[in-house]
């Protein structure tokens, strides 16, 4: 009897809202001694004049706000929706955050509260893998004054990354520090309202998921909003009515 073999194979599943270049996972692993990114890596001086970032300090994406979580931590706060991933290049992405952590955070313990409220995948996410290279270009002490990420408002498609393959795709310091918050009113468990602004989109986001808790599971329960047309219900009540009267006088 011949015998039949097959080659082993697997099958990778990617959500899209993160923007995952799947190809890195579909080849075989590089070296070890190649570079995984091409950007060199780069750490700015304080002191450094050559630097601009006027531009980018405009958008307000990625700014130092004057207080601090519960267990003192300064905060960074990050508005996805306001970074314009097209545009920036990034090595440009990482000169910036390196240059506003060393500028405004030079020493203490720091955590970042990252909103992800409406943010779409083609104009607002860099790429999991850049956000990636960004952390791990840190120096380490930089790495262990990050004491937590707040993870404001996650899709499920974001869920769904992180739980199959973010152990993967993070190293196991940064995996460990994210904390997903669906609401607003379980942020303020770990920060007094007051210490960080909120942008009102943000706000009104979080209003619309507290009305329709089922979206948080990626499911619409009035995706045409008809619950909030009474009169076109009531129109199709009164010409059902009409129609029985005629069938009950023929």
């Amino acid at each position: 009897m011949g015998s039949s073999s097959s080659e082993d194979f697997s099958v990778v599943v990617l959500a899209s809202d993160l923007g995952i270049d799947a190809r890195p996972f579909l080849s075989h692993p590089p070296p070890e001694d190649e570079n995984w990114h091409d950007c060199p890596s780069y750490l700015p001086s304080a002191d450094d004049q050559t630097l601009d970032f006027s531009d980018l300090d405009a958008l307000q994406f990625f700014r130092l706000e004057r207080g601090s979580d519960k267990s003192g931590n300064r905060i960074f706060r990050i508005v996805g929706k306001y970074f314009p991933a097209p545009v920036i290049t990034g090595d440009r992405l990482k000169k910036y955050v390196f240059h506003k952590i060393l500028t405004e955070m030079a020493e203490g313990p720091f955590c970042i509260v990252y909103m992800h409220s409406t943010v779409q995948k083609e104009d607002n996410s860099p790429g999991l893998t850049i956000l990636r290279w960004i952390y791990e270009e840190l120096p380490s002490d930089y790495k262990d004054r990050l004491q937590v990420v707040y993870f404001i408002h996650p899709g499920l498609r974001s869920r769904l990354v992180f739980a199959t393959l973010g152990r993967f795709l993070l190293s196991g310091g940064l995996y460990w520090k994210i904390k997903y918050v669906s609401r607003l009113q379980y942020l303020w468990q770990d920060i007094k309202k007051g210490e960080i602004e909120i942008p009102e989109f943000v706000q009104q986001h979080d209003d619309i998921l507290e009305h329709r808790p089922l979206t948080d599971y990626g499911i619409e329960p009035d995706p045409l909003h008809l619950m909030e047309v009474p009169s076109t219900a009531y129109s199709f009540g009164r010409y059902e009515t009409g129609w029985t009267s005629r069938e009950c006088r023929s």
